[in-house]
């Protein structure tokens, strides 16, 4: 599916489920994680998560164009928009759309970590970020500090 066929597949979501046309831009965003779309205030486009449709397929895709389209026909109406207002909720039931879309199966990622230990009294130190250990001593016995192992 491409921008226009997301496009096409909106407009048609809003004149079936909510009776009013969709006269704004929806289209795929790639840089989208961790949600499955949403809703630009200032622009009143949709934006939506392509990694939804390939995991979830077009039955979930089209819950998150319902969800979103709540928010913009609210918007517009200048009634509750929030996921926390009552208006949102009920048209959200009136629609069939979900509260929440399913979450994306988790990659784990690994972060790198860095072992120092000090050469005096043996402290080991876990760290995300590099350390210069040409500035820092031991808090423990105030011994110079060595990198010992990059684990990742």
């Amino acid at each position: 599916m491409d921008d226009q066929q997301l496009q096409q597949l909106t407009e048609e979501i809003s004149l079936t489920y909510f009776k009013k046309p969709f006269r704004h831009r929806a289209y795929f965003n790639s840089r989208l994680k961790t949600t499955g779309g949403r809703y630009l205030l200032h622009s009143h486009d949709i934006e939506l998560n392509k990694k939804y449709l390939a995991e979830h397929g077009q039955k979930e895709l089209e819950g998150i164009i319902k969800h979103e389209l709540c928010h913009y026909h609210l918007h517009l109406e200048g009634k509750g928009y929030k996921h926390r207002d009552r208006d949102f909720r009920m048209l959200l039931n009136e629609v069939g759309a979900p509260r929440f879309c399913t979450p994306l199966s988790a990659k784990k990622q690994t972060r790198k970590t860095r072992t120092y230990q000090c050469g005096s009294c043996g402290q080991i130190f876990l760290r995300k970020r590099a350390m210069d250990t040409n500035r820092y001593v031991c808090g423990k016995c105030g011994g110079k500090i060595k990198e010992m192992t990059k684990k990742g």
